[in-house]
């Protein structure tokens, strides 16, 4: 990370440099069979989706390399998934800064990250902020109660997501093996994410998210839309986390079924790591039933 200019020093218009990256679907064996070819063919897509925190993975390398760890340990990231990737596709990574205002000694900046398709189009787009000179914003870890994980999951229902109180809690013991095999399955080979001293990647945080709507609700194919991030501080090799949290909305769309979690990863029993909002299209019509176009 060495090199790395300071978020004040990067001036707003500044285009950041493209990277490219091969897409792939590293969760073809996963319970969601939007990531097997022939049930995402049965939705109207053209093949598997490649998974929204892969993509996101991708994404924020570009945030990471652009801030380095400071946006790991207070950043923010709102991304949003307008269009399928699949197995294969190579993705263009282009970033520009919009938006910075401030001091030198305090302020804020704002990027956006695009991904898109070999026709041109925009995929996925990350909008990631860094702020500066003040204390980073901690949510109370005891507005989230750790629970222990349901031993029969909730049926995928409005009615069933709807009467859920706290989510039962995943948990992820980090270790430095684990936490390089991540950035090797994403292509980054950044050193911040490897060794005794190895950080959490930004892309296993939406795993955990999914992991607090997959190990609590019985779900059929489903698709993760969106997220908003707000980074606390930064998970390490050797420590233990919860994903803590509860169903904030259930609702239609187009005759789809979403739900938004609202999720606090914890480290160590206390220490928030980061609050995700979390969106996803729990509930796919019937194959065949008059589906409009997919994402």
């Amino acid at each position: 990370m060495a090199g790395l200019a300071l978020p004040h020093e990067i001036a707003p218009d500044t285009a950041l440099p493209e990277r490219f990256v091969r897409a792939r679907n590293l969760f073809s064996d996963s319970t969601n069979r939007i990531h097997d070819d022939a049930v995402a063919r049965q939705h109207g897509f053209a093949g598997a989706l490649v998974a929204g925190v892969t993509i996101y993975g991708y994404l924020a390398r570009v945030a990471v390399e652009t801030w380095g760890i400071e946006w790991l340990r207070r950043g923010t990231a709102t991304v949003r998934f307008a269009r399928p990737i699949y197995d294969g596709d190579r993705l263009t990574l282009s970033g520009q800064i919009v938006g910075r205002s401030g001091r030198q000694d305090a302020g804020e900046a704002v990027v956006v990250i695009e991904a898109r398709t070999p026709p041109g189009d925009v995929a996925a787009t990350l909008t990631a902020g860094l702020a500066w000179g003040g204390p980073v914003l901690t949510p109370d870890p005891h507005g989230y109660p750790a629970a222990p994980l349901p031993t029969s999951h909730a049926p995928a229902t409005p009615e069933a997501l709807g009467s859920l109180g706290s989510l039962g809690s995943p948990v992820l013991e980090l270790d430095a093996p684990s936490l390089a095999r991540i950035a090797d399955d994403l292509d980054d080979a950044a050193s911040l994410y490897r060794g005794p001293a190895g950080v959490l990647h930004p892309a296993l945080l939406l795993r955990q998210a999914n992991r607090a709507l997959s190990e609590n609700v019985a779900l059929g194919p489903w698709i993760h839309v969106s997220s908003d991030v707000a980074h606390c501080d930064v998970a390490q090799a050797g420590e233990r986390l919860e994903t803590r949290g509860r169903i904030a909305r259930v609702y239609e769309r187009k005759g789809r079924d979403w739900v938004d979690l609202d999720l606090l990863v914890v480290a160590g029993g206390a220490r928030p790591i980061a609050r995700i909002h979390h969106t996803a299209i729990y509930r796919m019509p019937t194959p065949g039933a008059g589906e409009g176009s997919s994402r």
